[in-house]
């Protein structure tokens, strides 16, 4: 594309990256950081052993212990002992490669998704690799996250590089004002139910308008956290001086001139006013209620007042049929009041320090329903050490909460931390499919505020009414 042309924040991030185009079409681009986690990354430290290559880039590289560490207070390398070999490869094979290990013992462990952007691991119009679909989460700071396979992981790890068929230009823009109890979470379920889990294939989204430029950096992570669910292949919002002001004297981020020339590098990051977009969606977000999904896809979301649709058209008759009978409902029936078994606050989705706060808000001096398990897993050692200075963890233990260690819990399941068949759980993570946290578990994806109003009723719950 020539330089000449108006050209969208994804064009700019992406032809910055670009290194050289393959014969099979795909364009090789350069990664600028890339974290590890302990699921994926010892396959690829035996490959590479096994062939005798290295890591080109170890300075720009992280390894995180997250997806199969216990939560348990206290715990261990033994406590998830079908853990214990993930957490050990990763360990050897970080050290073998010299690569910075962020441990069990860590005070910066947690899910990749959430220490990366809080230490500023990941900058405005950079590139951001992880082997994890949710590598979008860091879209927020107007970053280009991109998730990769097992075989893409040891191509990334050798030459720095990914390579990607282009993604085309989706723009999505949300008017209006969000309303009270409600949040970043809700307006992606929205989306979803609106548009489905495939209408983002092939493309890069960009999220604009005055809702996405009002929600905070971390509602703004939640936001393009779910871009992946909707079939994209990232998501971002353009960076602005909310961005800066949340990145101004992290870790890893510049400081002093570099720090002046990173700001000046950075407001150049946005996509040009008269740019065009391959296609443009707009969401209009008056009047959104806080959403829930009733089915076993994320585009099966409703305001949490209303009803479970009935069975439609006969194309999706079969599938809405299916949903309904894996998760217990009827056509017309309410969600409000459907008796929940578990509660769960967690996950790369709503596991930051402002998703805690809003649900503690909602849960001071009261308690959780008789009968009812609710755990609360912070998205980091640093959000958990800053939740328990404000003493936000006293007040979910005082409800009867379990107040757990950092990591990805209860999302995957990858850890032990899983639902009895035919539970319904009313959860903050990002996928509801069958079996995801657990055999025959129904999973309710919400917001904090809708969890945490759903735990101490017993059901599912409006917060607006608690």
């Amino acid at each position: 594309m020539p330089a000449s042309m108006p050209r969208t924040m994804f064009d700019k991030m992406w032809d910055a990256h670009f290194v050289a185009r393959r014969l099979d079409g795909r364009e090789m681009i350069y990664v600028d950081r890339h974290v590890l986690h302990d699921l994926h990354a010892p396959h690829a430290f035996e490959k590479l052993e096994s062939t005798g290559r290295a890591v080109r880039r170890p300075d720009l590289t992280c390894s995180m212990q997250d997806h199969t560490v216990a939560t348990k207070p206290g715990r261990d390398e033994t406590t998830n002992p079908d853990g214990a070999q993930f957490q050990r490869a990763m360990r050897e094979g970080s050290r073998r490669n010299g690569i910075r290990l962020f441990d069990l013992d860590d005070p910066e462990q947690g899910i990749s998704h959430v220490v990366a952007p809080e230490l500023g691991l990941v900058l405005p119009g950079a590139t951001h690799a992880v082997p994890d679909s949710h590598a979008c989460t860091v879209g927020g700071l107007g970053a280009l996250g991109l998730g990769c396979g097992t075989s893409e992981l040891e191509h990334i790890l050798v030459t720095q590089t990914i390579a990607l068929k282009r993604p085309k230009n989706l723009r999505i823009a949300l008017t209006g004002q969000l309303g009270p109890y409600v949040g970043a979470k809700d307006v992606a379920l929205r989306i979803l139910a609106l548009h489905g889990t495939s209408f983002g294939r092939g493309n890069a989204i960009e999220y604009a308008g005055p809702v996405a430029s009002d929600l905070s950096i971390e509602a703004r992570m939640t936001l393009c956290n779910l871009t992946i669910e909707m079939g994209a292949r990232s998501g971002f919002i353009a960076p602005d001086e909310k961005t800066y002001a949340y990145l101004a004297g992290l870790p890893y981020v510049p400081r002093g001139a570099e720090w002046e020339a990173a700001l000046a590098q950075w407001s150049l990051v946005p996509g040009d006013p008269d740019a065009v977009f391959d296609t443009e969606l707009s969401v209009d977000c008056t009047g959104l209620g806080p959403q829930i999904t009733w089915g076993t896809d994320q585009a099966q979301t409703i305001s949490v007042d209303e009803a479970v649709p009935s069975l439609g058209v006969a194309e999706a008759r079969s599938k809405t049929e299916r949903a309904l009978a894996y998760m217990g409902l009827e056509p017309g029936q309410p969600v409000l009041g459907v008796k929940v078994d578990r509660v769960f606050i967690g996950s790369c989705t709503n596991a930051r320090l402002s998703d805690l706060r809003a649900a503690a808000a909602l849960i001071r001096g009261k308690s959780v329903a008789p009968g009812l398990v609710a755990l609360v897993v912070p998205g980091s050692t640093s959000v958990k050490r800053a939740a328990e200075s404000e003493g936000l963890d006293r007040i979910f233990k005082d409800a009867g909460f379990l107040w757990g260690e950092s990591g990805c819990s209860m999302c995957a399941g990858g850890n032990g931390d899983r639902g009895l068949p035919m539970e319904r759980i009313v959860s903050t993570t990002n996928r509801n499919f069958e079996g995801r946290q657990g055999k025959a578990v129904r999973t309710h994806l919400a917001s904090p505020e809708v969890a945490a109003a759903s735990a101490i009723a017993g059901f599912i719950a409006d917060p607006r009414r608690i």
